[in-house]
């Protein structure tokens, strides 16, 4: 028993000793990653501030041209027509997937277009190719966003499209069914015509 206690002292200081160097050695890591991380963005800024400098505001004129090309509705709805769309007669939805972990898949992103580029490595259907213009007159393309059986717009979980497009294509499909050039199904209504007799 006269044994068990001065061990049992030498234990806990050593455990208090383990402790300390734990955070000793934590918060350095610490300091370590901070003073890299900051010297890093003053090196970027300096380099941006460096090139505006020598560029002399070209910069701006050099990123206008890196942004995507503006593609007409026209130009869209002759490529829908043409050989070069590459999506064997299916919607062009149909062959996207969405690496995401687990049976159900998270909602779509809110765009896939930052600054007049592309922000991510899987953009959506309509992001991914710059000549798919949603456009009211476009009808062929917006046809492929359509359920055929009750004439609703299909879900953004379903086509993949992000958020930004999916409502686009929304204000799009309304007004080409003010125009009447996309179909507007309504749901048929069998009547009783008994209950109308006196």
């Amino acid at each position: 028993m006269k044994m068990a206690a001065p061990l049992r002292s030498w234990i806990r200081a050593g455990c208090q000793t383990l402790q300390g160097l734990k955070d000793s050695l934590s918060m350095s890591l610490l300091q370590k990653r901070n003073l890299n991380v900051t010297r890093m963005l003053g090196t970027e800024k300096e380099a941006e501030a460096v090139e505006e400098a020598e560029t002399g505001g070209e910069a701006g004129e050099a990123e206008k041209d890196s942004r995507r090309k503006v593609v007409s509705p026209e130009t869209s709805m002759k490529y829908l027509d043409s050989e070069a769309l590459g999506y064997r007669g299916k919607p062009v939805w149909f062959y996207y997937r969405r690496n995401f972990k687990g049976r159900k898949p998270p909602p779509t992103r809110r765009t896939c277009i930052r600054k007049g580029q592309l922000s991510t490595a899987s953009p959506c259907p309509i992001c991914r190719d710059e000549y798919l213009v949603l456009n009211f007159q476009n009808v062929k393309l917006l046809e492929q966003f359509v359920s055929p059986y009750t004439g609703e717009v299909l879900d953004s979980m379903l086509t993949g499209v992000c958020q930004k497009q999916h409502q686009q294509l929304i204000i799009e499909v309304m007004q080409a069914w003010d125009e009447g050039l996309l179909e507007k199904k309504l749901p048929t209504r069998v009547y009783d015509y008994k209950d109308y007799k006196s």
